[in-house]
């Protein structure tokens, strides 16, 4: 039987008697002895400043956790990743969701095919089609303009798009309306689409197979919307495109399969907001801001690829949350985002980590005996502040938080700004070094209350700035954390571009339907609580009468 081999590494036995010796040291402490800290722990990169220095940790912790890496075999598995190896070994493919953004004339090979002279080809079509719904060029079935696009995809084909539309909506086309939908429950798709003019809208069905069964369910939903106002099979290739690789199926929908921008196995949904799937997004902000986007991608893998570890941005997080999962034991890693263009920054951040990490099994199928994939979650500040920073503050929970910021405002609206980066600023210093009794004593606070004031500190952050969010920085703000993702799976020695544990729920959900829909009462044979449920839902779904 295969064992996990990680906590037998030298390093890792290094770490464990290291942290016994620092666990307790305050960053109070770290800071006082070692004045200029604060310019020394930082990194920068593809238009990036990260500051881990609030991050509980010594020269000494950030050079075993590389020694850690090392032993890992990070260095090869970086190279293995670019050069095209199929890394993803539990379904023998490649992972080369770098290709995506790799500029022409860069060779990267996939079974002996350089991918990349195809990666630019889709992406020449993409703005091709892009360009004339734009410009007005292509027409809906009635002649009439396209001002409409709603993206109707699930999982990578909804959170990389709808994110990024949020936070480039400074950069879209203000005389166009791009709404999204992924829940296959029928509000999503009602609200999206009451107030829209079908003979105005376009639908882009981002579905690698066109067989997701939510997707197909929102997608056969909005074709019925359309014809049921336009009266016209013929209306659905003027009206729907597709991202996919079924090109039967897409036609069979009614799709010109000139319209369909495909994909490849070798990139994973969560991987794949930079591809044919983020057609919505180029739609929005145009072919030349699209590729500003995909120029911080590959700016940021330049620097996973080249810099050395202990100056590599994605290398340092991913370190980082490996230290604190699996030393301090924490089980959750906060990304606050202080910029409202990056709402939905956190809920991407959420697949992206936890269905890369969330395993519990290593490569060579043994079962782990050590933590993995910290939960993420966020919310942007200041609402966050008034919502869960007390427990960050005072709570007995440690949650790592990831702060990101920008100088510059798209909306410089009087001192609004300032007072927002104020709070940025103010917020890591508090976590880190907390107010002691004597200070809130000195406040003049009663001592009955003194120990509700205190604040502990010594709470990790780091804190991610850039000039202002452009296309270029989002790409490397999202790179940055595909790589750091990476750099945990590799130390992890799990595999985070599968994710089986999504699979039994649709097999369930897919033998539990026609069961819900049939007429006659059906046999079940689930547990007892999921055909009590069953019976009660087929007992109460229609309206009494």
């Amino acid at each position: 039987m295969a064992v996990a081999r990680l906590r037998s590494l030298g390093a890792w036995k290094a770490l464990e008697r290291h942290f016994a010796e620092v666990r307790g040291v305050h960053l109070r402490a770290l800071f006082a002895g070692d004045p200029g800290r604060g310019e020394r722990l930082v990194a920068e990169a593809a238009g990036l400043y990260l500051d881990y220095s609030k991050q509980r940790v010594t020269d000494e912790t950030l050079r075993l956790l590389v020694a850690l890496a090392g032993e890992c075999g990070l260095r090869e598995r970086i190279d293995a990743l670019f050069r095209g190896d199929k890394i993803n070994a539990t379904e023998n493919r490649a992972v080369l969701h770098v290709a995506l953004r790799a500029p022409q004339g860069r060779r990267i090979f996939v079974d002996g095919a350089d991918v990349v002279p195809h990666v630019h080809a889709v992406l020449a079509r993409m703005a091709d089609f892009a360009e004339r719904i734009r410009s007005g060029a292509w027409t809906g079935h009635t002649g009439r303009r396209i001002r409409n696009v709603v993206n109707v995809g699930i999982g990578g084909s909804d959170l990389g798009p709808v994110m990024a539309y949020e936070a480039l909506r400074a950069f879209s086309a203000r005389d166009m309306t791009f709404r999204f939908v992924s829940n296959v429950d029928a509000t999503d798709f009602a609200e999206a689409t009451r107030d829209l003019d079908p003979a105005e809208t376009l639908f882009v069905v981002a579905s690698k197979t066109f067989t997701t069964q939510e997707t197909m369910a929102n997608a056969h939903t909005a074709r019925a919307w359309c014809l049921a106002a336009l009266r016209d099979e013929a209306a659905i290739a003027r009206h729907f495109a597709a991202v996919s690789t079924n090109a039967k199926l897409v036609r069979e929908f009614g799709i010109d399969v000139a319209n369909m921008f495909e994909m490849w196995d070798w990139v994973g949904g969560r991987y794949s907001m930079d591809s044919a799937i983020g057609l919505s997004t180029m739609i929005a902000i145009g072919p030349a801001r699209f590729r500003e986007m995909l120029a911080g991608f590959h700016a940021m893998d330049e620097h996973f690829r080249t810099a050395p570890p202990e100056r590599n941005l994605p290398v340092l997080m991913g370190l980082l949350a490996v230290w604190y999962t699996d030393f301090f034991g924490a089980e959750t890693i906060a990304v606050l985002p202080y910029d409202q263009y990056l709402k939905r920054f956190p809920a991407y951040l959420q697949q992206l980590t936890m269905e890369s990490n969330g395993k519990s099994t290593t490569l060579a199928g043994a079962r782990v005996d050590y933590e993995t994939g910290p939960i993420y979650w966020g919310e942007p500040g200041t609402n966050g502040q008034h919502s869960f920073y007390q427990l960050l503050h005072q709570g007995t929970k440690l949650v790592p938080c990831d702060f990101v910021a920008f100088a510059r405002s798209h909306h410089p609206l009087g001192r609004h700004h300032d007072l927002l980066m104020a709070n940025v600023f103010a917020q890591t210093e508090a976590l880190a070094f907390g107010k002691t009794a004597d200070e809130v004593r000195a406040d003049g606070t009663p001592d009955a209350l003194v120990p509700h004031r205190v604040f502990e500190g010594n709470r990790p952050s780091s804190t991610i700035l850039a000039e202002q969010l452009t296309p270029a920085i989002l790409g490397a703000l999202v790179a940055l954390y595909e790589h750091a993702v990476y750099v945990q799976g590799v130390v992890w020695d799990v595999n985070p571009f599968d994710q089986w544990g999504v699979e039994l729920g649709k097999q369930l959900a897919g033998r539990i339907v026609p069961e819900l829909e049939s007429d006659a009462e059906p046999t079940l044979a689930h547990d007892s609580s999921t055909n009590a449920l069953i019976r009660r839902y087929r007992a109460q779904r229609r309206p009494a009468g």
